[in-house]
């Protein structure tokens, strides 16, 4: 009845012109907007990282309105999705037409990254029946290894680059390294199989992407990655930036280490997120919590800070990355959502 109660309140968000969800919503009045500080555009990770949840609370109450407002948004977005599968990461309402896309900026990382991560595991979710949402992931997929993939100098690391004006930023947001579980959840689903060419391409990347993922935290002072990396050819493959150098407890690069271990059985997985375990024991640490840092370079600089999602996330997929008997099939049985909560796989 809680979930259910919610839901309720929750789903008016979609009630606007084009069906895309307001970014914030008053649980008791019911009135919805966009936020001021994006120019009142749709967000796209925001718009896209829904359905997960509503379907399957429309299975758990009954209620299939859940369902099909949220499935809309991802019908909305195939009509509009580029030839190169890349989406830009705001969206406005055109009138009577589907939404149109808004700014100039791709990114797998911050406002961009889950709606990728949503096409593959709404698939997955739905028994791997519904092919609108596989296509539209590989459609991506397609785009990012034409455009987005880059490597480092001198090293040759491999990274994700966002785009903007149509111009690469070498740049790579912590956020972003979500790819290399996403990615090898794909290869191992692929409807061509694990050894199709499509299916190693992708799995070569999230191997090589988690790699990248690793040596951000590697090669700090307290081995904890900032927000994001830059990639350049002056500074050994990748420098800390001023403006990014803190780190919020963010779970990304532990969950491409969880699903890469899962899936390939290789025990560097385990290594690395030990490692990333007793840094985060060593320098995150404190009396009554885990705080965040100010600066990766900086021990000592932790500060009063702990965001839910390293209890959700990070800790559990730590936890899990250890755990030999566990119980989730992330091939069979289950499907994580973006905050790390495992539902069921619709069987029917």
């Amino acid at each position: 009845k809680k979930a259910d109660d919610l839901g309720k309140r929750l789903v008016k968000a979609y009630e606007t012109s084009s069906g895309l969800p307001h970014g914030s919503i008053n649980l008791g009045s019911g009135h919805s907007n966009n936020f001021g500080w994006n120019s009142n555009a749709y967000i796209l990770a925001e718009v896209g990282t829904q359905q997960v949840e509503y379907r399957y609370l429309a299975r758990a109450t009954g209620t299939t309105s859940y369902a099909t407002k949220s499935e809309h948004v991802f019908d909305l977005l195939h009509k509009i999705q580029p030839n190169d599968g890349l989406l830009f990461q705001n969206l406005a309402e055109n009138g009577n037409n589907p939404p149109a896309f808004s700014g100039s900026k791709v990114s797998f990382g911050a406002m961009g990254d889950s709606v990728y991560e949503y096409m593959l595991k709404v698939w997955v979710q739905g028994g791997k029946k519904e092919p609108m949402y596989r296509e539209m992931w590989d459609r991506a997929m397609s785009g990012l290894h034409d455009q987005l993939i880059q490597k480092t100098t001198p090293n040759g690391l491999t990274f994700i680059a966002d785009r903007e004006n149509g111009r690469i930023k070498r740049k790579m947001d912590h956020l972003a390294c979500f790819m290399g579980g996403a990615l090898a959840l794909s290869a191992y689903t692929d409807p061509k199989g694990l050894k199709s060419k499509r299916a190693q391409r992708d799995l070569k990347t999230a191997k090589a992407l988690t790699y990248t993922c690793y040596q951000m935290y590697a090669r700090t002072k307290t081995g904890i990655a900032p927000e994001y990396m830059q990639f350049d050819d002056r500074n050994n493959d990748m420098s800390v930036p001023g403006n990014a150098k803190f780190y919020i407890l963010r779970p990304e690069t532990v969950e491409a280490f969880y699903y890469l271990s899962v899936l390939t059985g290789d025990p560097i997985y385990r290594e690395w997120g030990w490692e990333v375990f007793q840094s985060i024991e060593k320098y995150c640490r404190t009396e009554y919590g885990y705080g965040s840092l100010k600066d990766v370079n900086r021990p000592g600089s932790v500060e009063d800070r702990m965001e839910s999602f390293f209890l959700a996330e990070t800790l559990k997929y730590l936890y899990l990355l250890f755990d030999p008997d566990s119980e989730i099939d992330i091939l069979k049985k289950h499907v994580f959502n973006t905050e790390a909560h495992p539902l069921s796989i619709f069987q029917d």
